[in-house]
């Protein structure tokens, strides 16, 4: 771990308290006199103030721009612009310091997904900037790749296969979907069926990251149907996946307080953008309007100590572009601006877990750690979630969402999430409610997830240890919350730099 020695403290323990305890070891910065008070008398009023009916107010106007829009916000849209024009209206008019980040993106549209294997349907998804298939698809017979820690990642593990002229079956898990694809193009495999290794409801959809990662058509089913192919090969099997790609332009929505140190930013982010299929309430209507309401009630010149910069993403269901274009289009003195991103990608899930990202890989699953600074994040939501009783479990950093870029460039970084495609557990319907057996989002990306689609009782909780944490960081991060000062983030940022998101997860169609 290398934030040092977390303390146990009681739930009810004041946020700076508990970020002091878990923070042991940090050199601390005196704040000046003349800096905003201490405590946590803001933070408190802003999480009362973020009531869940203001966070309705706005997935309202959210899900009537979709539905004069042809019922979708999918980046480059007019759903999309004028879901960030709304925002921007709003921040401006709020006394913020608003900027435009547009950037150029691959707009990939699915025409065709469909797989048969022995004649039989089976439900799939193409893989975003996925090569197509030609019309009527390519027909061969399927061979499964051994499950390992890291399946079809590497050349070895098609050592003995013959995949040459046949489709190659790969588990997820160990690489990115684009490696999976590319080893098994490169055995000679002429298209690639990925499949999940959780539970789910839905088949599996991703997106390889960039159009020049594609090899071979690629398509994504359930864990249950990928398992009973592995264990019956299908003798024939065609996958038909076709889609137009073309070049269209975006925007991020920044807004910044007028407030507050801009050499100790506190930034906090969720993507706007939906998927082609449906209005995105939940996906990420949710993380949006927490995110605008929280901003509205601190206003554009809090008592903070902090200057907090609030982001709302776009093209981040084509692979987290919208965030990594605006973080790479920064000089390494702006970054280190930055003193740490938290992230907030669908917090309304109808059967919703509460889950918080393993900043100190305490979980010890996937991908290690984030880097430095990003355990004590993890405290402090965890801190106001236990204040309010609510149950909370850790979130492994899996590159589904747009805190990707950040950890790639030794940010620390840290959110939180209440579930997608993945199925609820018996245990953690008994710890949250709800029902177990049944995904997080059963409408996950599709037309459903509409204003229907959000449990407002779990975004009211969500949204009060969001907005109290933001606020919170704004009064102080270098004295006792645990984010290293900036004289020194370049030395934390050059350790953490071996943790890259881009490099070595999954990039799902995200969330």
């Amino acid at each position: 771990m290398q934030e040092g020695t977390f303390m146990p403290v009681k739930a009810t323990t004041r946020f700076a308290t508990v970020i002091a305890a878990a923070t042991v070891g940090f050199a601390l910065t005196t704040v000046p006199a003349t800096a905003a008070p201490q405590g946590d008398a803001l933070p408190k009023q802003i999480s009362r103030n973020v009531t869940v009916d203001s966070i309705n107010r706005h997935l309202v106007a959210f899900q009537r721009l979709a539905d004069r829009n042809g019922r979708t916000r999918v980046a480059s849209s007019a759903g999309h612009e004028q879901s960030a024009n709304y925002i921007a209206d709003k921040m401006r008019a709020a006394g913020f310091d608003v900027t435009i980040h547009e950037f150029p993106f691959i707009y990939f549209v699915v025409q065709n997904e469909t797989l048969t294997a022995d004649g039989r349907s089976v439900p799939t998804h193409m893989f975003t900037y996925s090569k197509s298939t030609p019309a009527g698809g390519v027909t061969a017979p399927i061979v499964p790749v051994p499950v390992d820690a890291s399946p079809g990642c590497e050349a070895a593990d098609y050592a003995g296969l013959n995949v040459t002229g046949k489709i190659a079956l790969i588990k997820r898990g160990g690489c990115t979907f684009a490696q999976k694809q590319q080893v098994a193009s490169e055995a000679g495999a002429i298209a690639a069926v990925i499949y999940n290794n959780v539970p789910d409801s839905s088949p599996l959809g991703g997106t390889l990251s960039d159009p020049a990662n594609a090899r071979i058509p690629t398509v994504g089913i359930t864990l249950a149907e990928g398992e009973a192919m592995a264990a019956n090969p299908p003798a024939s099997v065609t996958v038909d996946a076709r889609a137009v790609e073309e070049p269209r332009r975006s925007f991020n929505v920044l807004a910044q307080t007028k407030t507050g140190r801009t050499d100790n930013v506190v930034m906090a982010g969720a993507h706007l953008d939906s998927v082609a299929a449906g209005p995105g309430i939940n996906d990420n209507g949710s993380g949006s309007a927490v995110l605008l309401e929280t901003a509205l009630q601190l206003g554009g010149k809090p008592k903070v100590n902090n200057a907090i910069r609030f982001a709302w993403w776009s093209a981040e269901e084509f692979g987290l572009v919208g965030s990594t274009q605006y973080v790479r289009s920064l000089s390494f003195e702006q970054q280190l601006d930055i003193a740490l991103y938290l992230n907030f990608d669908m917090v309304g899930s109808p059967n919703a877990g509460h889950f918080i990202y393993d900043g100190d890989d305490s979980d010890g699953v996937g991908s290690g750690p984030g880097p430095t600074g990003s355990g004590p994040i993890e405290a402090a939501l965890a801190a106001q979630f236990a204040a309010a009783g609510v149950p909370t479990e850790g979130k492994d950093f899996d590159g589904r969402s747009d805190y990707g870029e950040f950890i790639a460039q030794g940010i620390p970084a840290g959110g939180t999430f209440t579930g997608a495609e993945v199925i609820k557990t018996a245990e953690q319907a008994a710890k949250w409610g709800g029902q177990a057996g049944v995904a997080f989002d059963k409408c996950y990306h599709q037309a459903c997830d509409n204003l229907f689609n959000v449990n407002r009782a779990a975004l009211a909780k969500q949204a009060a240890a969001i907005s109290y944490v933001i606020t919170a960081y704004g009064i102080s991060t270098e004295d006792v919350n645990g984010v290293p000062p900036r004289s020194e983030r370049a030395q934390a940022r050059a350790v953490a730099k071996t943790v890259s998101v881009s490099a070595t997860h999954d990039h799902d169609a995200v969330s």
